[in-house]
């Protein structure tokens, strides 16, 4: 047990050991400034441009009648009950194990 113990703490160490890596990606401690530029525009009103499309085909088509959902057959939910029946029932039916193990 005291091995792989030690294998396992000497693998973790060089695991460590590892991710210090100094010569490649260290990371840099000094401070970086963060410049915005300012713009001087702001909003105004102005009229509103003319329609452009953003599609990469100029065609465009369209299709109407779109089928609500009630026009397809939907099976019948079961309640809640009549499940909790006919599991229970199922359950009963299920051969039982012969052999009980309590473990202590």
């Amino acid at each position: 047990m005291k091995k792989i113990l030690f294998v396992l703490c000497l693998l973790s160490t060089a695991a460590a050991f590892a991710q210090n890596n100094i010569g490649a990606y260290s990371l840099n401690n000094q401070t970086q400034v963060y410049s915005f530029q300012s713009h001087t525009e702001h909003a105004g009103y102005a009229p509103m441009s003319q329609e452009r499309s953003v599609l990469a085909s100029a065609s465009y088509s369209s299709a109407q009648g779109e089928r609500p959902a009630s026009d397809f057959p939907q099976a019948e939910g079961v309640s809640l009950g009549a499940f909790a029946r006919e599991f229970r029932k199922q359950h009963a039916e299920v051969k039982k194990a012969r052999v009980v193990w309590i473990n202590q």
